[in-house]
This record gives C-alpha cells, sequence and structure tokens, in this order.
C-alpha cells in the first residue's frame, strides 16, 4: 500500500482529467450524471440520490464538478467493486462521495488514471485527483488514509456535504423493501431443487435489472448448486485424479471444496491453474471464481486475497 500522496500538486501534469470533464458537459448538457445536485459551491447541503455512484467516460465530468463542494472516492475496479468502501463512505455521514468505475469498460479513465492494478482509489478535491492506495486494506487503514483526504479538503476549503433524497445522509433510515417476484420464484424452486427454473428466474432478474446485487448473488448459488447437482463426492474426486490437467473436472473439485466450506482452497486450485492455462481457459476459470466470488460474499476477507491474487495474474 502507498499512502496518500502530501498535496494534490505532486499528480498535476501527471494525470489530466480535462477530456473529461469536456466529455461529461457536452453528453449531459441539460441533466447532470447526479440528478437533483446543487450546483457546486452552492450554500447549504447538496442533495443525491445516494451517497455511492457508477460513473462511465461520458459522466465523470459532473463528478468532477461535484468534488469542487465534496471530496469524492474514486474506486477503480474490474470484476466487481472493491469489497467495503461502500459502507466505509457512508459511516461518514455525507462528508465524502464513493464514485466507482469500470476500467475494463472506461478505457478513458483508465488511461486518465494511469491505472496500473486495481482495485485502486483515487480521491478528488477540487477537480485534482489525489492517489491513495491500490489493493485490498483493512478498514482501519482506510479509515486514516479517508480522514487525511478530509484534511487535505479543508485545506483546498472543500468542506460541503451532502443529504440523500432531502434527508441528512447520517440520518437517513434503510427500509427493506419487499422482496420482488422473480426472486420469489427463485427461492421457490430452490426449495423444490429445481434450479434450472430458479437459474432462469434470476437470469431474468438481472436481465431487467442488471445493477440487482441479490440476483447476480443468488444466480451465482444456485448455479453451483445445479453443477453439483447428481454429482457424488467420490466420482468428483476420482475424476480429477485421473485427469490432473482437465478444466472441467479440476473446477467440479473447486465447486466441491467451497461448498464443503473450503473456500481458500477452492480459490487457490483455481488460481493455480488460472497461472498455467490458454486464454480460453483464463476465461473460463476467471469466469467461475468471480461466480465463487459471490457465493462466499464479495465482503469476506478470503475473497478479498484471492481477488488481490487473481488482480496480479491479470496485470
Amino acid at each position: 500500500m502507498s499512502g496518500m500522496q502530501p498535496a494534490a500538486e505532486h499528480l498535476r501534469g501527471a494525470i489530466d482529467l480535462s477530456s473529461l470533464v469536456n466529455r461529461g458537459q457536452a453528453a449531459t448538457p441539460a441533466a447532470p450524471a447526479a440528478p437533483g445536485a446543487a450546483p457546486a459551491g452552492s450554500a447549504g447541503p447538496i442533495e443525491v440520490p445516494a451517497l455511492v455512484a457508477e460513473a462511465t467516460d461520458a459522466t465523470f465530468g459532473t463528478f468532477l464538478d461535484l468534488s469542487t463542494s465534496v471530496p469524492i472516492i474514486v474506486d477503480l475496479w474490474a470484476g466487481s467493486p472493491t469489497p467495503g468502501l461502500e459502507a466505509i463512505v457512508e459511516s461518514y455521514g455525507g462528508r465524502l462521495l464513493l464514485v466507482t468505475v469500470d476500467v475494463t469498460t472506461n478505457l478513458q479513465l483508465r488511461q486518465a488514471f494511469q491505472v496500473q492494478s486495481v482495485p485502486a482509489a483515487v480521491a478528488l478535491i477540487g477537480g485534482r485527483p489525489l492517489q491513495l492506495f491500490a489493493g485490498a486494506l483493512p478498514e482501519d487503514q482506510i479509515r486514516q488514509v479517508f480522514d487525511q483526504v478530509l484534511q487535505a479538503a479543508a485545506q483546498s476549503g472543500v468542506t460541503g456535504t451532502v443529504t440523500v433524497s432531502g434527508v441528512q445522509a447520517d440520518e437517513a433510515e434503510v427500509v427493506e423493501p419487499p422482496l420482488p417476484p422473480l426472486h420469489v420464484e427463485a427461492y421457490d424452486a430452490i426449495e423444490q431443487a429445481d434450479y434450472p427454473r430458479a437459474i432462469r428466474a434470476y437470469t431474468t432478474a438481472i436481465a431487467q435489472n442488471p445493477a440487482d446485487k441479490m440476483a447476480v448473488a443468488g444466480l451465482a448459488q444456485v448455479s453451483l448448486l445445479h453443477r453439483l447437482q447428481g454429482k457424488t463426492i467420490e466420482s468428483i474426486r476420482a475424476a480429477a485424479a485421473a485427469d490432473p490437467q482437465g478444466l472441467d473436472a479440476q473446477l467440479d473439485v473447486a465447486d466441491l471444496d467451497l461448498s464443503g466450506g473450503h473456500v481458500e482452497d477452492a480459490f487457490d486450485r483455481l488460481l493455480t491453474l488460472f497461472e498455467s492455462a490458454d486464454v480460453d481457459g483464463r476465461n473460463t476459470i476467471r469466469t467461475r471464481i468471480l461466480d465463487l466470488f459471490e457465493v462466499v460474499g464479495l465482503d469476506d476477507p478470503r475473497v478479498g486475497r484471492a481477488r488481490a491474487r487473481l488482480t496480479n495474474l491479470l496485470y
């Protein structure tokens, strides 16, 4: 981990985000990416839909403008956002915003931030970037870095706060919505061990709303159950022993290990396979291990360690 750079001027010239400002303003001349946000520099808290937003090459300029009022943490990721950052930012009660960027699909931002490895965190203060850290860090260290961000922002006069849906961010209550019909259908199917029907329900839910994290996790879990359905421990182990280089056989063992609670064994098996696999094999393994990350839970520290190892192999 590299600590936060001491001043924004350290990066002046190294990261040029001016093209993104122009691009964002041209792409959304009348409607900013954060609907309801007050203009930068306005008096009083700024109203935003949420403390976490997703940015693209086209919309990032709006967040640069917003950073003149409130410091923004930018999460540069591939595969899925960095676990834990959302909850930490929300705990600051509106003094910080979190903007997530998928660098695999937003190549202009990846180039602008000179991304060498992911996940990585950058702060925006007054439109200027501050490099924070790369990789997974313990929560206490992340909070120390964010406290430094607030200190640097105060020195630059960026001391605004935000409210969520007209309510102070630290007073907003989380209301659990009713379970969507497709989720109910999936649960019913799982109870009947009808995994293909559950998979169809979750797949439809994701098609209707790609941001449905519950459906993504549910699909990964039920897919694991479906892959193991009808197979025995003995048959899986025997097939893997008979064909140590066989990708399908090794994937089955990883599924078996994870379902039995041997999470780190499963991840290690897949990542070791990844090192020597060809391009097609790597794509297959990467897809499977990302599914298993969802099964275990993205906030699990074992997932964080495996993700860091996968990132090193990818880059």
